[in-house]
């Protein structure tokens, strides 16, 4: 918003409110550049002495409830012009930054490198009334889409007059100069990814039947805008003029939903849509809609470089995928580090691209780490789901025992769900169902968190869920027919939730480069065998035989947002003697060779482990090590190696014919400890066995392995030596 400056003494600027507007290379549409209308231009803020109390008397000068952050350095890019206010100094009770103490207009001695910006609060200032003659830019309260009696209904909302709050009242949009682009703009701040025409004539009817209130102003907007408030304001209407809008009426806006959020008339939504192998994914986000943006190359998924990365690039990833426009352009890994390649680097896109593969980059990404991988953050429907869900009795919001709304005899009533199967899997859609984010856990007992006690009943049992659904009532579930033995009360399912997660990603180019064969008598195996390390032939041996064992390194490494940690408290670790330490989950790895068709044919083992940091990245400290009955965990940005010599770190193969194979590893099989993806916990490669030496090739982390012909290795593969 903006507004004009009058002329001031030295000190202090004084001024009428709303000159300011924030500008700049935007990733929020409530962020930006600081910037101050004066004497007929626009000019900057210099960051000497701003503070957090000055940034919110700009972003309350500007409708917003507060400030979250400001930035000095010009974060948001180097502005033009003068800088027009150096030393601010502000106590945070000013109404105007005009009335903060500077050095006066154009006296200062920064540079343009040091602008300053601000983060503002999403929320505003109820009643807050705009003036945006100098920006021309659209600033209302709140926008919304008011569906007719007809629609009301239908989840989501889709179409229905469009309102805007200004000054605390609801008002209508005369169409007169409405466009489609506008349209655009509009549904995807809804979360919906265009646009379509609509019956007008129930609409008419409506218009012709009651008052309207109509909003000052025509808006223009291009399409590309994230927001409406990106978008300009047009010609002023004739409010004197009886009716205001003489050759049209209110705006009506219909959009089109992505197909995982298509229109439901009943509280039962449908099955989660699982589209076609897409260009685009978004992985590591909490909630529905966000997530590290990853582009598929050559069969292989990669990341994207932040450099250049804008809101508009992330609106057209969150259009491709079916959700509305970006809420938020994130750099810098915020949302987790991702593996493999950047395929893509400084992108530039319109704002019209069907996809992100069709906008200008740079395909050399030198210089680019994941350290600096983009995500977003998508404006998604409102589904309601929301409401159908809540956590009663924990200590703090993100913690209870879950309870659904569902229908029972024509009414709604709330209930428990049997925590019978209940695990981590299912406590995810719970988490994200709410909007909080990742599970942390998962419990089966909750007699210690009081629920409302006339939600006590069982209304929801056998729940299985993929971890894909948006909500808990997609997931396989029992129905109507309830069976849960236990019965609720203190079994009843609970969940804790988290807004960050770990990852675990096995080092797959380690394992091929490490596998090798070692014939090993049983008399050196004793601990191994101790510990079901070899297969059960192995019982029968004597201590003269020998098992072939097929060796390898694993270093498991933490890309996620927070510590990885055993599921069990110390009190219930497991002391191996032969090993000499404590054992933190029993079920950490599963190790295994496989047919082509995906049968077992050596048995394999679940490896229980130890879990310590082994080596960090640089700048990183380790946390957690095995001796001395230490912590156990694998920290942010850490890993923990298991070398290809120590006891069963292994698969036996002894009874095992030459031939080709799968060879394969899954971390965290039983989804014990919650993860922000788990799609990469699952390494496979080809093996081929001739009888006395093992070739491993083409190892892949998770959905990227290709498994199409098992034909020739055409020299691509690691020699894994002859026996040793």
């Amino acid at each position: 918003a903006a507004i004009s400056w009058m002329d001031s003494p030295p000190g202090a600027a004084q001024v009428q409110k709303n000159e300011l507007r924030l500008a700049g290379e935007k990733r929020k549409h409530y962020e930006g550049r600081v910037e101050v209308y004066y004497g007929g231009e626009w000019g900057t803020v210099c960051d000497d002495d701003f503070s957090i109390y000055a940034a919110h008397v700009v972003c309350r000068e500007l409708g917003y409830l507060e400030a979250v952050a400001w930035h000095p350095s010009s974060k948001y890019g180097r502005g033009e012009g003068k800088i027009w206010l150096d030393n601010v100094h502000c106590t945070g009770r000013e109404e105007s930054l005009a009335q903060c103490p500077t050095n006066g207009f154009g006296v200062s001695d920064c540079r343009h490198t040091e602008d300053v910006g601000v983060v503002c609060s999403q929320k505003r200032i109820p009643g807050f009334k705009f003036v945006s003659a100098l920006t021309n830019q659209v600033e209302v309260e709140d926008v919304r889409i008011r569906a007719i009696y007809s629609q009301r209904k239908r989840v989501p909302v889709t179409e229905g007059f469009l309102e805007v709050k200004d000054g605390g009242k609801w008002r209508q949009i005369c169409d007169e100069e409405w466009t489609q682009m506008n349209a655009r703009v509009v549904c995807g701040m809804y979360g919906f990814p265009g646009e379509k025409g609509y019956n007008s004539r129930p609409y008419k009817l409506l218009t012709r039947r009651r008052k309207i209130s109509y909003f000052g102003y025509s808006v223009n907007c291009t399409g590309n805008e994230a927001d409406l408030s990106g978008c300009r304001m047009g010609r002023a209407l004739e409010m004197k003029a009886n009716p205001p809008c003489m050759k049209g009426m209110p705006v009506v806006v219909s959009c089109v939903p992505g197909r995982a959020f298509a229109p439901s008339h009943s509280a039962g939504y449908s099955k989660a849509y699982r589209p076609e192998q897409p260009l685009v994914r978004l992985r590591g986000g909490g909630n529905i809609g966000e997530g590290r943006v990853e582009v598929l190359k050559n069969g292989e998924w990669g990341t994207v470089c932040d450099d250049n990365w804008d809101l508009q690039s992330a609106t057209v990833v969150c259009r491709e995928l079916g959700y509305g426009s970006a809420k938020e352009a994130l750099s810098g890994g915020r949302l987790g580090q991702g593996m493999g390649p950047v395929h893509m680097n400084e992108v530039q896109c319109s704002g019209f691209e069907k996809s992100l593969t069709e906008c200008r980059f740079n395909h050399e990404a030198l210089g680019c780490s994941h350290e600096e991988d983009a995500a977003v953050k998508c404006n998604v429907p409102a589904m309601g789901f929301q409401n159908r869900l809540r956590l009663s009795g924990g200590r703090n919001p993100y913690e209870g025992r879950v309870e659904v709304l569902v229908d029972r005899n024509g009414s709604t009533v709330w209930g428990t769900v049997c925590s019978e199967s209940w695990g981590v899997m299912e406590a995810m859609v719970v988490c994200r169902q709410l909007g909080m984010g990742f599970a942390s856990h998962a419990f089966q007992e909750t007699w210690y968190w009081q629920g409302d006690a006339s939600a006590d009943d069982v209304v929801m049992s056998g729940v299985r869920c993929s971890g894909t659904e948006m909500s808990l009532p997609q997931c396989l579930h029992h129905g109507k027919h309830i069976s849960c033995p236990k019965g609720g009360g203190r079994f009843a399912a609970g969940v804790s939730c988290t807004e960050t997660a770990p990852d675990l990603v096995l080092n797959a180019q380690l394992v091929e480069q490490t596998t090798y064969l070692e014939d090993r008598p049983m008399y050196a195996l004793q601990c191994a065998h101790e510990e079901n390390c070899l297969s059960s032939t192995a019982n029968a041996r004597d201590s003269s035989s020998y098992r072939r064992l097929l060796r390898f390194s694993s270093q498991i490494h933490n890309n996620g947002q927070s510590d990885f940690r055993p599921k069990s408290g110390h009190h219930s670790w497991i002391w191996h003697e032969c090993h000499r330490h404590y054992h933190s989950m029993e079920v950490f790895t599963h190790y295994d060779l496989m047919s082509l068709n995906g049968t077992k044919v050596a048995e394999g083992h679940k490896a229980s482990f130890c879990l310590e940091d082994t080596e960090c990245d640089e700048g990183i400290e380790k946390r957690y090590a095995c001796a001395n009955f230490g912590a156990q965990g694998i920290t942010v940005g850490c890993s923990d190696t298991y070398r290809h010599d120590i006891d069963c770190q292994w698969i036996d193969i002894t009874d095992v014919k030459p031939g080709d194979y799968i060879f394969q590893v899954v971390i965290n099989p039983n989804y014990e400890v919650a993860e922000s993806d788990y799609t990469n916990n699952v390494m496979k490669c080809k093996c081929r066995y001739d009888g006395s030496r093992i070739w491993t090739y083409n190892c892949h982390i998770g959905e990227q392995m290709s498994w199409g012909a098992h034909n020739q290795l055409n020299g691509c593969g690691i020699l894994c030596g002859h026996v040793e």
